[in-house]
Formats: C-alpha cells, sequence, structure tokens
C-alpha cells in the first residue's frame, strides 16, 4: 500500500472513531432504575453492559492515540520506521495495524521482557 492510500486509511478511521466515540458519549448518560420492579440479575446485567461499554470506550480511545501518532509520522517521514531499532516495520504488520510503532522483532523482545 503507498503512503497515501495508507493516510487516506488511517484518516478515515479516526473519523470513524471519533463518530463513535461521539455516538457513546451521548448514550452514556446514567439511566434511572426503578429499583422495585428490577431484580438483582436485571441489575447485574447492567451492571455488565455498562463495564463492558467503557472497556470498549477505552479500547477506541487508545488506538485513535495511535492512529494520530501515526498520521504525526506520516506527516514527519518517520512512518514505518521502528522507534526501537530504526528498521523499517514490514508492510503487512503496517497494513494489520497502521498504529504499530515497533516492527516484530522489537515487540517480541518486548513480550519477554
Amino acid at each position: 500500500m503507498d503512503e497515501q492510500a495508507r493516510r487516506e486509511r488511517v484518516k478515515a478511521r479516526v473519523e470513524e472513531l471519533e463518530a463513535l466515540l461521539a455516538a457513546g458519549a451521548e448514550g452514556s448518560q446514567p439511566v434511572e432504575l426503578d429499583q422495585s420492579r428490577v431484580g438483582r440479575l436485571s441489575r447485574m446485567d447492567a451492571m455488565q453492559v455498562q463495564a463492558m461499554s467503557r472497556e470498549t470506550e477505552r479500547r477506541r480511545r487508545i488506538e485513535l492515540t495511535r492512529l494520530r501518532a501515526a498520521l504525526t509520522r506520516l506527516d514527519d517521514g518517520t512512518y514505518g520506521d521502528c522507534v526501537e531499532c530504526g528498521e523499517p516495520i514490514a508492510d503487512k504488520r503496517l497494513d494489520h495495524d497502521p498504529g504499530a510503532t515497533v516492527c516484530i522483532d522489537c515487540a517480541r523482545s518486548a513480550e519477554r521482557r
């Protein structure tokens, strides 16, 4: 994938994440439960759904941060270079994870630590 196509793909995903986060913020207002009519299991289900929603939002924010950083690296000409060793990151890795900052070898080394 050429640099311009990659930039457009990253920008599109950034816009998608921003829209999802905005929609999530609008829909995340606390819901008042009628405690006399809702059983314990229903409350537990609601708490689980709320926890899953918070985790999804957290992951989206992390991805958004990584992709914005990728756009910055695209602008300054360092995109695709491993921040650890300086070697090029494989195109397949960047296609799969456009926010990747390290090559496979450095990622494996970090996992072992």
